[in-house]
């Protein structure tokens, strides 16, 4: 019995030291060297200093730019060091209204009329489980 015990030890731990530390070392290192700029995050320079990156959304407003889905990550919305969900429910008056303001607004961007439809994608992340969404 205690002949079995240690070889399942000595299996645990060279299972750990190939699949976790091996295997992910390896990964990273090769990440690394064939797709620097991929696993270094994508960044974007501005007179050397990283400003940004290029997988994350960014807030351009205008008739000239498309509209992104609307962000709950920072003040901004778009801020990558606080990229998480808004965690507002269904019932929030919160959502209600700012999913409206949203609505209101490609509307009058786009000139449709006041009870005209608009996508939900474009006003919230935030779905029912039938896809419906807009007030």
């Amino acid at each position: 019995m205690l002949k079995l015990t240690g070889r399942a030890c000595l299996l645990l731990l060279l299972m750990t030291l190939i699949t976790g530390i091996l295997y992910s070392l390896t990964v990273t290192g090769l990440a690394s060297v064939l797709f620097s700029r991929q696993a270094g995050g994508s960044l974007v320079y501005r007179d050397g200093r990283p400003v940004d990156s290029v997988l994350i959304g960014q807030n351009f407003i205008g008739p000239g730019y498309f509209h992104g889905r609307p962000s709950a990550a920072g003040r901004d919305g778009y801020d990558a060091a606080a990229s998480s969900g808004s965690n507002l429910g269904p019932t929030s008056k919160k959502l209600s209204e700012d999913v409206a303001g949203e609505a209101a607004r490609v509307r009058s961007e786009n000139g449709l009329s006041k009870g005209s439809s608009v996508p939900g994608d474009m006003v919230t992340s935030l779905l029912d489980n039938y896809g419906n969404c807009c007030p």
